[in-house]
């Protein structure tokens, strides 16, 4: 099912979409409540990254420039300042581009290990984070992906991709959904997306290699990829593995140095004492 035709599918009630205060809750036709996600079709996109600018317009991050192909020229990662971001890969079947973002895991171990809950899964599917992050990049060390960074600020703070959830709670697609021209990116409930890719492999064995990224990596994620070649050579890892990480989690908290473990109790307490001294010398200037 393509964009135009999950539109469509929502228009004649076969999906529903009910705002509620907690957002928004994608049902199938028998009721029952599952994850959105989003599934990349590499052998459609053309590396035109629209998605790239449409999520800095809408994020109010620096604008990239779509027109500028020398980035092309060496692997890049997404960061605090780039949610997603767009490589070129040469493989065994050719070169194809692909579109980087977080996969927003149905398991996530960024939200298990952060210890202020700054992460969270939403019941819908998007993995956000809250205002409350103290910096302490424990998500970083437990994404099997590496994808949460932290922002170039003095105090900085993580930021990633947040699959458009103040979008998603209003009815609209992700931004960079909305945007692409090939309609190399399909929103839907992961039911309909893997669906619709086991659907394309097997009417298309030639086109697409017969794998589905995404579904069973760590407990499954809501970005799911086709792709023409092995996921390898597209820069998907396979060594994820498909258990859920925040198994590991407990074990990976006690397993690190102290330091690692006190680190963030310590950036909150700074935190807390900056403030302090800040209420302190602001009484001190109107008193004097």
């Amino acid at each position: 099912m393509d964009r135009r035709s999950f539109l469509k599918a929502i228009a004649a009630g076969t999906v529903s979409f009910s705002l509620t205060p907690s957002g928004v809750l994608a049902k199938m036709p028998d009721g029952s409540k599952e994850f959105v996600g989003v599934l990349v079709d590499t052998t459609r996109c053309i590396g035109c990254r629209r998605c790239e600018l449409r999520c800095a317009q809408v994020n109010n991050l620096p604008l990239p420039d779509p027109d500028d192909k020398k980035v092309f020229e060496k692997e890049r990662w997404v960061s605090a300042e780039h949610w997603t971001i767009v490589n070129r890969h040469k493989t065994s079947k050719g070169t194809f581009f692909i579109k980087r973002q977080c996969m927003h895991c149905c398991q996530p171990a960024c939200a298990a290990a952060c210890p202020v809950k700054a992460m969270e899964k939403k019941k819908d599917g998007p993995v956000v984070w809250n205002p409350n992050c103290i910096g302490c990049k424990t998500c970083a060390f437990s994404c099997p992906w590496g994808v949460p960074e932290l922002e170039p600020k003095p105090f900085p703070k993580i930021g990633k991709c947040i699959f458009c959830w103040p979008r998603l709670q209003k009815g609209l697609l992700p931004a960079c959904v909305d945007t692409c021209p090939m309609e190399a990116l399909i929103f839907g409930t992961r039911r309909q997306l893997l669906d619709e890719a086991r659907t394309r492999i097997y009417k298309n064995p030639d086109r697409y290699h017969r794998y589905i990224y995404g579904e069973r990596e760590v407990g499954g994620t809501s970005w799911m990829y086709l792709t023409a070649a092995p996921p390898e050579e597209m820069g998907l890892k396979r060594e994820v593995g498909k258990k859920p990480l925040p198994e590991n989690t407990t074990g990976f908290l006690f397993a690190v140095p102290y330091v690692l473990v006190l680190w963030p109790a310590f950036l909150l307490g700074v935190h807390k004492a900056t403030e302090r001294r800040k209420e302190v010398a602001s009484k001190e200037n109107e008193e004097g």
